[in-house]
Formats: C-alpha cells, structure tokens, sequence
C-alpha cells in the first residue's frame, strides 16, 4: 500500500541560511516522483525532513493525510535508502535484507521467508547466502531496495543510490528500479542531479533552484515546455539568444537579438520592449537558412564532437547571450558535411521549435 506526501509551505533554515523555502508540493500515492537540481538546491534536505531526519523551521509535512510533526525516523511509513547504501559487510544477503525485521521482533523464519520472497522479486534468487563482498555494484543496489522493502514501507525515499554507479549500470539501473516500482506500486520520491535519471523514470520532476521549485511536471513538458531560463538551461541543452521583444501574434513572437530578428513561440504574455530569451534545443535545429531567412544565423564553427549516432558541431558564440556557444546536433545518417573548425556554417529553426521566455538566470552546471 502506496500513501501520498504532501509538503503544505515548507521552509527549512540553518542559521541565516535558507536551504528550502516555502515548498508548496503533492505528490499522490503510487508515483515516481523526481526531485532535481544542482548540489546545494535543497532536494536532499526535502528528503531528509520527508523521513524525519530533520523537522521543518516552518510549515507542514503530511504522509497519507497525517501530519508527521514529532514523529521520528523509525515510526513513519517511509525507507530511506542513502548514497553509500549502508549496507552490513559481516552479514549474508538474506541477514541484510531482514535485519529490519529483526530489529521490530520477528521470529527468524518468518524473516527468511520474506527475505527469499524479496530476494525473486529483485531477479537474486540464488544469492541469499553470498556476502555483501560478494556482489557486484549492481546487485548491491538491488539488496539495499529489497531491505528497504522488507520493512514494508509506504513510500520509499531514494538519495542519489546510483551515484557511485558507472554509466553502462546506472543506465540498467535506472529499468530496474522502475520495474520495482511498477511491480510494488509504491510512492517513490528519487532525489538525483542527473537529468537523464529524471527524465527517465519519473512519473513528474520537480525541478529545483535556490530552495525553490522551478517547475513541477511530466518529463516531456519539463524538457520541451520549460517555464523558466533556468529550467530550460539545466533539463539539456539549449541555445540561448539574448533579445528584445518587438512585436507578437498567434503565439509568435518577434525578437530583435545580436543574431538578427528571430521568431518563436511566446507561451505567455509579455509586453513590447520586454528583455526576453530565445531558447531552441540543438537537435531542433537545421543546416542550411530558413524559408526567406528566417532565423538564420550563420558563424564560424568552433569544433565538432562525433558521438556515434549523432554529430555535434559547436559554432563560434559570436558576442551572443552569455558567451555560450551555439551548438547543433545532426543524426550521423551520412549526410553530415566535414565541417573544418573556422569555416562558415549557417544554421536555422522552425518558430514553433523555439520558445520565448523572460530574461532571468541561467543554469550554471
């Protein structure tokens, strides 16, 4: 049984500093929730004041309508599983994963049984008598979830655990864990600073900045609809153009820019003479000039990475917003031209490709 979280203006200070402030958030019973951001943005300290580690400074924490002010660690109906997994080198898989159940009195086979029980449900049948030593970074990951598991929790917290991971397991990892989720219908609520973790496996993301939640949504609308420059900067990669609003119709904007007039969409109202940004995503763009010059840009190409299946080329920022590169990813079909570093390359975007939002700040990561 999965309980829905509900964290009703929730602020957490240390001092002077404020590390959450005034969070406003439900997440409902049963999904994977991501909370994502850059180190420092507060989504370990949302974790930690979620399973009783830390009492907010002000507001409420509610776990299936229950207000868990003064409640500790031990007597809610989470699990928390850390970073370093904290799993017990000395102990067996099995004495792992029912130790819980041992520390609340039960007898030792009934916490065999479960053990064997969580050990199917975790594809490791046969390793109830390995040592922790024994496994692999994969599978220690695995007995970490089905010890958190064992306790019955009715949402399970997850801090970063595929951090330590290399790339080719995080990838596999990240299907394992979805499936657990799916096969047990637990509330998930998964902190990471990898977007391609988020985006992944989360039912919504709340993307987090300086305590605050920028924006809360399916992976889909976080990537192609962000709501602001930061989101936009950080979820990907986006090609920024500094400019000034000029005119606007149909949910197009014109935008006046160093790089000459561009057109794109305009999700919100804003008045003429608005400071905005022109974002477009790098494989939104086009080699070659738009019908009669629209949103063309053209400059010098910076250097080229091949990644296999696609071509990134990385053009000259040319005094552009920021001083980022303008980049432009094309698939590796065999019609990519041999771009030399210093050569001209002019590129282009459909309006309804690129989205117009306030100037406000940028990612850093």
């Amino acid at each position: 049984m999965s309980r829905d979280v509900q964290l009703d203006h929730v602020t957490m200070r240390f001092g002077d500093f404020t590390a959450v402030s005034d969070v406003s958030l439900d997440i409902r019973a049963g999904e994977f929730f991501s909370f994502l951001g850059p180190s420092g943005c507060g989504k370990t300290t949302i974790l930690r004041m979620i399973s009783g580690f830390m009492e907010p400074s002000a507001g409420a924490i509610r776990i299936g309508g229950a207000d868990m002010a003064g409640i500790g660690p031990n007597k809610r109906p989470t699990a928390l599983i850390f970073q370093n997994l904290a799993l017990f080198p000395m102990m067996t898989v099995a004495e792992n994963i029912a130790f819980g159940l041992e520390m609340r009195g039960v007898d030792r086979s009934a916490r065999r049984k479960k053990a064997m029980e969580l050990l199917d449900l975790i594809a490791l049948p046969e390793s109830a008598d390995k040592r922790i030593d024994q496994l692999s970074g994969g599978q220690k990951q695995r007995v970490a979830i089905a010890r958190a598991l064992a306790v019955e929790p009715q949402v399970m917290l997850l801090d970063e655990p595929l951090s330590a991971l290399d790339l080719k397991l995080r990838q596999h990892m990240r299907t394992e864990l979805r499936a657990i989720q799916r096969r047990t219908g637990l509330t998930f609520i998964y902190i990471t600073h990898d977007q391609g973790e988020a985006l992944t496996m989360s039912d919504r993301v709340g993307v987090m900045s300086r305590g605050r939640i920028d924006q809360v949504g399916p992976s889909h609308a976080i990537y192609d609809a962000p709501a602001t420059p930061f989101v936009a900067t950080f979820v990907g990669e986006n090609n920024v153009f500094a400019g000034t609003l000029t005119d606007a119709a149909g949910g197009i904007g014109h935008v006046e820019t160093a790089a000459g007039p561009l057109r794109a969409s305009l999700p919100e109202a804003l008045p003429k003479g608005a400071p905005v940004l022109v974002f477009v995503r790098p494989e939104r763009m086009r080699l070659g000039p738009g019908p009669d010059g629209l949103n063309t840009v053209t400059r010098p190409v910076s250097h080229v990475d091949f990644e296999g299946n696609f071509v990134n080329v990385a053009l000259d920022s040319g005094g552009g917003a920021h001083g980022r590169a303008m980049l432009v990813q094309l698939p590796n079909d065999g019609r990519v031209p041999a771009f030399e570093p210093g050569s001209a390359a002019t590129v282009s975007f459909d309006p309804g490709q690129a989205r117009i939002l306030p100037a406000g700040e940028l990612a850093k990561e």
